[in-house]
C-alpha cells in the first residue's frame, strides 16, 4: 500500500512542475499547423512508440469539429514492414528518418517523444526535420537528452521514473487533445 502511495505522490508532484506555457504554445503551434493542412508526424520507441499511436488516434479523431479541418496526422511506427525494412537495410538508427523523408515538407511538424532525450532513430528524425524546415516539437524526461537541444519547442517531465515519464508523456497528450477540441471549436464559432 505505502508504494502505491509513493508512486502517486511522487507523480502528483512532478505534474505540479509541468512548463504549463511550454504546453500552451505546442497547443497553438498544432492548431495552426492543422488550419493550414500541414502534417504532423510522431515517433517514439518502446512506451513512448505506444504514446505516439495512442496521441495520433486522439488527434485524429478527437479533436474534429465540423467546419474545421481535420488533423493530418501520422505515427512513423504503424507501418511495421516500412520500418522494420527502413531497420533491417539501412539500420535502426535511421528508420524514422528515412520513412519520413517520403512525407515531410516544410512547416509540417515532427514530435519526436523519448524519456531519455537519446534515442538515435528519434534524434535522427528530428535532424531531418530541421534539414526540411519543419517545426520540431520533443516530449522528454531525466535530463532531456539531445532531444531538448534539438527541437524548437520541448515539453520537458522533470523525473528520472521511466514509468512515470511515460504516464506524463500520456497525459501530455490527452491535455493537448482538449486543448485543441477547445480551439477548433472556437474556430467553428460554438465556442
Amino acid at each position: 500500500m505505502e508504494k502505491t502511495r509513493l508512486y502517486v505522490q511522487e507523480l502528483q508532484e512532478t505534474l505540479d512542475l509541468l512548463p504549463v506555457q511550454a504546453i500552451e504554445e505546442v497547443t497553438e503551434v498544432l492548431h495552426s499547423a492543422r488550419l493550414q493542412g500541414q502534417q504532423i508526424f510522431i515517433v517514439g520507441n518502446g512506451g513512448s512508440a505506444s504514446t505516439a499511436s495512442h496521441f495520433v488516434c486522439d488527434l485524429a479523431k478527437n479533436t474534429r469539429v465540423e467546419g474545421v479541418p481535420h488533423f493530418r496526422v501520422l505515427d512513423m511506427i504503424d507501418n511495421s514492414a516500412v520500418f522494420s525494412a527502413y531497420a533491417n537495410d539501412e539500420g535502426y538508427e535511421n528508420a524514422f528518418a528515412q520513412h519520413l523523408a517520403n512525407f515531410v515538407q516544410p512547416g509540417d511538424v515532427v514530435i519526436g517523444i523519448s524519456t531519455s532525450g537519446k534515442s538515435p532513430n528519434v534524434l535522427r528524425a528530428i535532424e531531418l526535420a530541421n534539414e526540411m524546415k519543419a517545426q520540431t516539437i520533443g516530449f522528454t524526461g531525466f535530463d532531456g537528452g539531445e532531444l531538448h537541444a534539438l527541437t524548437s519547442m520541448n515539453i520537458h517531465v522533470d523525473s528520472s521514473n521511466i514509468e512515470q515519464v511515460e504516464d506524463i508523456h500520456l497525459i501530455l497528450g490527452h491535455i493537448l487533445t482538449v486543448n485543441l477540441r477547445h480551439l477548433a471549436a472556437e474556430s467553428a464559432g460554438q465556442g
